[in-house]
């Protein structure tokens, strides 16, 4: 029998570390499990002891990296295979591998026979610790001989308390380019000292894992001088994973440092200080960010007695678990949550609408994680967040250039603020029925339109989606640094709905509103860039550029945090950073928040908003990571197989993204003769990205439509639950909770599905396979043409042939009866021929693909009636299928023109 594992572990076959670190160590453990005191000899035979040997070298690079297992710990299981203590050797990578599998080392730190065997090896001694101590890791970055490293380790061990909420272990590295590499690879980080001094280049072979760390390149470090390393690591760590905490040993004296290195640091310390300063100022900061004020204070507060009179019946519990009726409804939820409802706001409490205390404090730490200036916790959705954000900031007849497909509440809230769309258009994907996101080419003509007609002044915002449902992300930094050239005090309201979770890994978070505000506000107020601004206004052919003195960077943006974050249902985040804040926005910030806050907040909802930050502080690096990973695996999954592959196709980057705004040149994320392929590149330079944990299924070989095929096969055959469909796709989506497992269900799902179309197709008459085959051929080939926005009607235009439509007023118009009339889809087009112009008096929004189709005062066009009849969804907001369309009468907008003349 051939006992070696089959598959060859190299890292290029990997499209992360935390997956080549996995295998290589099951990879261990399977060789070394083979074998029984009987058949030690075995391990002699060259084969097995080149696979254990390859193993050893792969783990002595990789496990530098970490305090658990760490390096020490490799080398001496390598030491006992040396000198043949076998039995020991196998149990105790079957141990090690058992406690990486499940983590249980990072939740059980209890003495077990296993732990006690490996606290001897390694010369520890904690076997009082608590069984619920939370652990971390930190990383020293000083270049110490290996005596010096001995005696730091032991007076850290010394000087930790089993009694300690926390506790860590130390990683020690000697130079920046390891330090970084430890900071991509483990998550595990939370804390990092940094001596002054420190060498700049790794004296470790990489070449085994340079796949998993190309996108270090892109990193520039100015400073190469020992002396200044120090500190620009600790930037390039604020850059990286800036929720980490920050320490810095320094040699010199408080007022030789600049102030950038006070700024970057939590505190800073000298070489002469007691390690118990630092000891105790990391748990400090640990406690810091673990502290959720609102969550713990609605704990305490549902612990205290307390008489109710006043609102609420249920407040705890006592209309519930005193009904003879409603049992099952208490038992279902189980005390604490009826104990946490109240509607007090005092008492330990806070008030959402004025916050003053817990809630104060709790939205601090999230403006802190989310890297914003000002958050605010909003309980009813993300569709309220944006309706609040454009009551605050736009006002009647202002100009808002504004993504046609994004969601409808952005539409709504341009008729509550009065304000006036200017819509633009995305690339289409006809082929998918999808639409991608705005060419900032659109953009940028919009606004040239505008100022051609003398409008540019009345432009008061750009409002796009990022990423969009399909999971096409902008490169913010790109757009807004274009469109400040020409609008430099432009607002900007970018809808991350979908995206809340991208702030914490690097390489999706330079594609955030928040990360891209700071750093376009550094920029524009450095001396580098004036120098170059002024240097620009004196060249012969000067470029536009935005000017240093007129910019003002105003960046909101809207996230449903419940989407992709830990957070309850409608729980949801405005995030700003906008340097007028204080002066132009902040009254009618707060006065608009309050029109849409209710008085009576969800509790729960708010209590996981903190909570969830808390998460994401700790574990969001490492959650957001794993998301990809498990997105990569089933795309993997769907793309190698054979039988999947008859009926189903992943949508790759070259499917939702043209070539022209891909100069990276990137196709896909796997290819099956190549393997993975890095999307660095691509998110530092493209126009567009596609967000890889949003899955798009092409099934239209299935010959059954999107929405047929999320009901009848995934949903009512085996519980699989997803959100959109298009008419011949399907969307999964992977999130910080999906685990192997739920890919595994899936991909199993799928193949099911493939058998029973297999079984189904096998079992046709001849007529039912050409029905089939008509079917396939339509959601293959016979695809309705994606329409653009057609034009609001003139006496809807703000200005005649200009961009702009009077929206707000079209929509009220209709709430006089005798104005609008129905019209059937079939009837349109008779009507469009005999020279009417049908003018739509309501939204009509398709569900999919979810955004408007028609808006008040738009005009039918003949592509958006041929995609209108085309359309075999069920569900169209806006449209009755008994009565029609509803519709100004020709008599209503002949007498609106006659007036709009008179005036």
């Amino acid at each position: 029998m051939d006992l070696l594992p089959k598959k060859q572990f190299k890292a290029k076959n990997y499209f992360n570390i935390a997956q080549f670190r996995s295998d290589t160590w099951n990879n261990l453990k399977l060789v070394s499990c083979h074998f029984d005191h009987k058949n030690f000899e075995k391990l002699k035979e060259e084969e097995f002891r080149a696979k254990i040997f390859d193993s050893f070298k792969t783990l002595n690079i990789i496990e530098r990296y970490f305090a658990y297992p760490g390096l020490a710990f490799v080398k001496r299981i390598e030491d006992m295979y040396q000198h043949g203590e076998y039995g020991n050797f196998t149990h105790t990578v079957s141990e090690v591998v058992r406690s990486l599998v499940s983590q249980s080392y990072r939740t059980n730190r209890k003495a077990t026979e296993t732990e006690e065997s490996r606290r001897k090896m390694l010369k520890e001694d904690d076997s009082n610790k608590p069984k619920n101590q939370n652990y971390f890791e930190v990383l020293f970055v000083d270049d110490l001989h290996d005596e010096d490293q001995e005696i730091l380790l032991d007076k850290f061990k010394a000087i930790k308390n089993s009694k300690e909420q926390f506790t860590y272990d130390v990683i020690l590295l000697s130079n920046l380019e390891d330090a970084l590499i430890a900071l991509l690879f483990n998550s595990n980080i939370q804390a990092c000292v940094i001596r002054s001094g420190i060498e700049y280049n790794s004296t470790n072979d990489l070449s085994e894992i340079s796949s998993f760390i190309g996108g270090l390149q892109a990193i520039k470090i100015k400073e190469k001088t020992k002396m200044d390393l120090g500190h620009s690591l600790g930037e390039v760590i604020k850059s990286l994973r800036p929720e980490l905490d920050l320490f810095y040993i320094a040699d010199m004296a408080v007022s030789q440092l600049d102030h950038k290195t006070l700024d970057c640091f939590n505190r800073i310390f000298y070489r002469t200080e007691d390690i118990q300063e630092i000891h105790l100022s990391i748990l400090h900061s640990i406690k810091e960010r673990y502290n959720t004020p609102f969550f713990s204070a609605l704990m305490d507060y549902s612990k205290k007695p307390t008489g109710v009179f006043h609102a609420m019946p249920i407040s705890r519990g006592n209309s519930i678990f005193r009904s003879q009726w409603l049992q099952d409804f208490g038992e279902f939820y189980g005390r604490n949550i009826f104990l946490a409802e109240t509607s007090a706001t005092t008492g330990g409490l806070d008030s959402l609408l004025q916050p003053t205390g817990p809630l104060k404090k709790a939205q601090e730490l999230a403006s802190q994680a989310y890297g914003s200036k000002q958050t605010f916790f909003v309980t009813n959705g993300t569709s309220t967040a944006n309706k609040i954000v454009l009551q605050a900031l736009v006002e009647p007849d202002d100009l808002v250039l504004i993504d046609r497909d994004c969601h409808k509440s952005h539409h709504y809230g341009l008729v509550l603020s009065g304000a006036m769309p200017v819509y633009l258009d995305s690339y289409p994907v006809p082929e998918f029925s999808m639409y991608g996101a705005v060419p900032l080419s659109e953009i940028k003509k919009k606004l040239e339109a505008l100022k051609k007609a003398g409008r540019l002044d009345k432009v008061k915002m750009l409002l796009l989606t990022n990423c969009t449902f399909d999971g096409i992300v902008y490169n913010v930094i790109k757009v807004m640094s274009e469109i400040l050239k020409i609008k430099p005090d432009l607002i900007f309201l970018w809808d991350e709905a979908w995206f809340a979770f991208a702030g914490f890994t690097p390489i999706y978070k330079q594609r955030t509103a928040m990360y891209a505000a700071r750093f376009l506000a550094k920029k524009y107020k450095s001396n580098s860039y004036r120098k170059k601004y002024n240097e620009n206004l004196k060249s012969e052919n000067p470029k536009l550029m935005v000017d240093p003195d007129l910019v003002k960077i105003r960046v909101y943006a809207t996230q449903s945090t419940h989407k992709t974050l830990s957070s309850l249902r409608q729980g949801s985040m405005i995030h700003i950073y906008d340097e007028s804040f204080k002066r132009k926005a902040e009254d009618s910030f707060h006065e608009a928040y309050k029109t849409h806050t209710s008085t009576s907040p969800n509790y729960q909802i708010l209590a996981s908003l903190d909570a969830g930050r808390r998460q994401v502080q700790f574990e969001g690096y490492e959650m957001v990571e794993k998301a990809i990973e498990m997105a990569m695996v089933l795309r993997l999954k769907i793309v190698t197989n054979p039988q999947l592959r008859k009926y189903f196709e992943v949508l790759s980057v070259k499917n939702n993204i043209p070539a022209e705004y891909r100069k990276s040149g990137i196709t896909e994320y796997y290819n099956q003769s190549t393997g993975w392929v890095r999307m660095e590149e691509a998110w530092h330079k493209d126009e567009f990205v596609l967000d890889p944990t949003k899955i798009n299924l092409f099934i239209g070989k299935t010959g059954v439509d999107g929405d047929t095929f999320k009901n009848k096969f995934l949903m009512d055959q085996f519980g699989i639950q997803i959100n959109k469909t298009s008419r011949n796709t399907v969307l999964f989506m992977t999130n910080i909770g999906t685990t192997r497992s739920s890919v595994a269900y899936l991909v199993s799902v799928l193949l099911k599905i493939a058998d029973q179309l297999d079984e189904q197709k096998a079992a046709m008459s001849t007529a039912e396979l050409k029905i089939m085959e008509r079917n396939v051929h339509s959601l293959t080939k016979e695809t309705p043409p994606l329409p653009d926005f057609s034009r609001f009607h003139s006496t809807f235009q703000a200005v005649p042939n200009v961009p702009g439509g009077r929206i707000r007023e079209a929509y009220f118009m209709a709430y006089d009866e005798t104005k609008y009339e129905y019209i059937r889809r079939g009837e349109c087009k008779a009507a469009m021929e005999s020279g009417r112009e049908i003018v739509s008096a309501s939204f009509v929004i398709p569900y999919p693909p979810g955004f408007p189709i028609l808006v008040p005062g738009q005009v039918l066009s003949k592509d958006i009636l041929e995609f209108f009849i085309k359309l075999d969804v069920t569900e169209i907001h806006g449209y009755r299928d008994e009565l029609g369309i509803r519709v100004f009468t020709e008599e209503a907008m002949a007498e609106r023109k006659k007036q709009l003349i008179k005036n």
